[in-house]
């Protein structure tokens, strides 16, 4: 399997210590940010970045806010965003295929369908453009 480097942006760091756990579990890297704008520098910051599975519920930013301004920097083009999420309003997850949103991952999640999902779009998503 091809190195994996993971951007897990949610709120609760529960969360991120679950995610985390069934990441790191197969050898994934895994890095955090707790907001989506916090998520936002990172990615801007690490262009190393696989794939980043995000909240869509969140304060500073919310995860669909930034999935839009990710999206709109061509460099981010080819960037997997997996919304992994609660919220399961068809509204919310349309908007998000909209914006770009490679998934939508409902929580509680079941390990191995994140883990599935992830390898799926990190595989497929390739690499972005240098900066």
């Amino acid at each position: 399997m091809p190195y994996l480097k993971v951007l897990i942006v949610d709120d609760s760091q529960t969360v991120r210590d679950s995610v985390r756990e069934v990441l790191t579990a197969v050898g994934i890297c895994v890095i955090e940010a707790a907001d989506g704008e916090e998520g936002r520098q990172l990615i801007d910051l690490t262009p190393d970045i696989s794939v980043v599975l995000c909240d869509v519920n969140m304060p500073q930013m919310d995860g669909l806010s930034m999935l839009e301004q990710v999206k709109r920097h061509p460099e981010h083009a080819g960037l997997p965003i997996l919304m992994l999420t609660t919220d399961g309003d068809p509204a919310l997850v349309r908007r998000a295929r909209d914006a770009g949103a490679s998934g939508w991952i409902v929580k509680p999640f079941q390990d191995h369908l994140l883990l599935a999902a992830v390898r799926r779009v990190g595989q497929a998503g390739g690499q972005r453009a240098a900066k």
